[in-house]
């Protein structure tokens, strides 16, 4: 099995010193930038490799029947987000949803009007959103021939922590965007209670889980990875709180804890504290 490391510098590609944390993995403690304060994996190439096969599937990330619901409610908050940044109604305009797996957030979309696409790396997953009748092309961004300023709204759900060189990703982004274009990025945030309470038992970590999550990122992280490729923040949103993993201890103890993260969301989310980070950026 190869030891080669997967990544061996700070993905936003910064040139500060790295230090060891004490969010201790199994592949060793996640290493930070001391500039940004990205974190990130020690896990081998293979290991990422392997890590990622999960996703190219049919199955793709597409929600139960049970979380059909969660989805359709999240998607029409970021839909709401984006109208009320552009100015422009949902009809109006055009949005390319990038690592779209077999398109579960496309269908949700298109259903307010919006004109939707997708693309996705994973071959199974691509087809198996076309065979869905979503307008899905398979394949990396970054490698793509879409036209210059092709498109009013990015979105990058839970796409970047996978990422070696989201610098790449970001650049191919801003290419494509219409002038004041907006980029929507959902990923963990690493500045977050969780993880201050949590730190490497809590599961978003494990790479086992989690396939391909390797790079973290916090607010600050986010805005040096925005002012390498022309984007600036215009909101920046959290949410939820984890103080306990489920598996790892006894029914009454957990739900007490859930309790508890349940009453913390709120000023998590008001404080920009919460672990789930939804992050709007407009292109320079």
């Amino acid at each position: 099995m190869s030891k080669e490391r997967y990544l061996d510098k700070c993905p936003v590609e910064c040139d500060s010193p790295i230090e060891a944390t004490n969010i201790i993995l199994e592949q060793g403690p996640l290493e930070r930038c001391t500039g940004c304060n990205q974190l990130f994996s020690q896990c081998t190439k293979t290991e990422f490799n392997s890590s990622m096969e999960e996703f190219n599937s049919e199955k793709g990330t597409w929600p139960p029947p049970e979380n059909v619901k969660s989805l359709e409610r999240s998607t029409k908050k970021t839909l709401d987000n984006i109208t009320k940044l552009t100015n422009q109604k949902l009809d109006q305009l055009k949005l390319l949803d990038v690592g779209c797996s077999n398109g579960a957030f496309i269908f949700t979309a298109n259903k307010s009007g919006i004109q939707c696409e997708g693309i996705e790396p994973a071959k199974e997953a691509a087809l198996a959103a076309q065979k869905a009748g979503l307008k899905v092309h398979q394949g990396f961004l970054e490698e793509s021939d879409f036209p210059k300023e092709s498109y009013d709204i990015i979105t990058l759900f839970e796409v970047i922590e996978h990422l070696k060189n989201p610098v790449e990703l970001l650049n191919a982004c801003n290419r494509l965007l219409k002038k004041n274009g907006i980029m929507v990025i959902r990923t963990a945030n690493t500045d977050s209670w969780t993880i201050r309470n949590l730190k490497g038992k809590w599961h978003y970590f494990n790479i086992g889980k989690h396939g391909g999550h390797i790079s973290f990122f916090c607010k600050k992280s986010i805005l040096a990875l925005g002012a390498q490729t022309n984007f600036k923040i215009e909101l920046f949103n959290t949410h939820s709180v984890t103080l306990c993993e489920k598996e790892k201890t006894s029914p009454v103890i957990y739900r007490f804890f859930k309790i508890m993260s349940e009453i913390l969301n709120l000023p998590a989310k008001l404080t920009g504290n919460g672990q789930e980070m939804e992050v709007y950026l407009k292109k320079i």
